[in-house]
């Protein structure tokens, strides 16, 4: 036994044990008092009858003579205890017994009866200075003018009395052994039901730290531990996921970095071999590879992006900046990008004014290129692109729109998921969105992704203006 079912056990165990305990005590010790208290006040009520019967004698001699025939012959419960006459010394003269005549037991019980200023009734329990065994005697005062000159005493053994107490005694502590009993195997039951629960998602666990993710936990109880269960279940699933498309990114990652990589090795071993002789071509063959070259290029700065985000080193450098004019920049240097390709770029302009805002130039810059990059990566097959800017109160609001297939929308609440690309065939790693998302969401603003009416997809960008504090610096 270790580990919580040892700190369970030993703690609950201990407190029963102790309540138990306390519990008899106070049980054994009221019966205790219970018993004596009713034997004391039946010997006090004899001992007050006797003196009350010999009340109407007012000389020694009269005592001596009458407690004699009494004590020979009218006495009753001689089996059940002993009653004695006491000189005023504290000497039995009477006794019947008779083994204890002219003894002096010299008890709290007969000096109190025998007390010259204050003479009382009064109880004692101890053990026989004769013999040993334990009593209980009550003494009462026999008086002449309110003087003791003599003293009534019953005495009765405690034995039985005893006995009957250590009998309850024992049962008592039968008792408290069963509850105890019952309690302990109650608990074993109780931890049981909870430490192998316990053992075997820990056993899980192990198996999910080793690598076998996605593993699940059959869930037995719908409590604190069908909880657990819930959540281990829900952490496998989402690691598996995640190992998933980290697998994904990686592949794709490296198909992406082999294909420009491929084009610019190819196009310099061809031009350094001398098989180029054209001029045409020479000038087509490093197009190729500086295109290519370019391509690479963001691609590693992405990843180096989305490093910093991960590692909590990604910053902003804050400045005021004319938002509109940053937009229609990137606006015109992919018009003539996109008519190359044959994707016509409209821009729709806002008379309205926007004042500065505090933000990251460059980080801005590199959202809308992204963005405009995807618009002709996955819509560029509509052949147009809508982009537009305006305000809505404290807020700029951008809009680029496609024309393409759009979005399933089983995928648009993934799509600004790292390393997820969907059911898409187009190139890229699967982390520009996300760093977009990252870096709109530290300049207080929201990116929105979503399907247009009449076909395509369309980006939303909210940013607030006017005078509002730097956010992710």
């Amino acid at each position: 036994m270790k580990g919580i079912r040892k700190r369970w056990m030993t703690n609950s165990i201990g407190v029963v044990l102790f309540v138990i305990l306390l519990a008899i005590t106070a049980f054994s010790v009221a019966m205790g008092g219970y018993y004596y208290a009713t034997m004391s006040s039946g010997l006090q009520v004899k001992a007050e009858y006797a003196v009350e019967f010999f009340s109407d004698y007012r000389t020694k001699s009269e005592y001596y003579q009458h407690v004699l025939t009494y004590v020979n012959n009218n006495f009753e419960g001689k089996d059940e205890m002993e009653m004695q006459f006491l000189d005023a010394m504290g000497s039995i003269r009477f006794s019947t017994f008779g083994l204890a005549a002219f003894s002096s037991p010299g008890t709290p019980d007969i000096a109190g009866a025998l007390d010259w200023e204050n003479p009382q009734v009064t109880p004692w329990t101890g053990e026989d200075p004769s013999t040993g065994e334990h009593i209980m005697a009550v003494s009462a005062p026999l008086t002449i003018d309110g003087r003791p000159v003599a003293a009534i005493r019953y005495v009765t053994s405690l034995r039985l009395v005893d006995r009957q107490l250590a009998v309850i005694v024992v049962i008592s502590l039968a008792v408290g052994l069963a509850i105890l009993a019952l309690v302990y195997f109650s608990n074993l039951y109780f931890v049981k039901s909870i430490v192998e629960p316990v053992a075997g998602i820990t056993e899980i666990t192990k198996r999910i730290a080793a690598g076998s993710y996605g593993i699940q936990i059959d869930k037995q109880h719908d409590d604190e531990i069908g909880d657990l269960t819930d959540a281990i279940n829900d952490m496998s699933a989402k690691i598996n996921e995640s190992e998933k498309m980290k697998s994904e990114f990686i592949s794709s990652v490296s198909h992406e970095l082999r294909t420009p990589l491929t084009a610019i090795n190819g196009w310099a071993e061809t031009i350094m071999n001398g098989e180029v002789r054209d001029a045409s071509d020479v000038k087509k063959g490093m197009g190729i590879i500086v295109s290519e070259a370019r391509r690479l290029t963001n691609m590693v700065e992405e990843l180096l992006e989305f490093s910093r985000i991960e590692d909590g080193r990604f910053t902003l450098s804050i400045e005021p900046v004319d938002l509109k004019a940053e937009f229609e920049d990137a606006v015109y240097t992919y018009r003539e990008f996109f008519r190359k390709d044959g994707l016509e770029l409209t821009y729709e302009d806002s008379d309205e004014e926007f004042p500065p805002v505090n933000a990251d130039p460059e980080r801005l810059r590199q959202v809308f290129c992204n963005v405009m990059d995807n618009a002709a990566k996955h819509g560029g097959s509509g052949g147009r692109i809508d982009a537009a800017i305006r305000r809505e109160e404290d807020w700029a609001v951008i809009t680029l729109r496609d024309y393409g297939p759009g979005i399933p929308e089983g995928e648009l609440p993934h799509v600004k998921s790292k390393f997820y690309k969907g059911s898409s065939k187009a190139r890229g790693s699967g982390i520009g969105l996300a760093v977009c998302d990252e870096i709109v969401t530290r300049h207080g603003g929201q990116l929105i992704i979503g399907n247009a009416e009449g076909g395509g997809c369309i980006v939303t960008i909210r940013l607030p203006v006017g005078s509002q504090p730097a956010i992710g610096t």
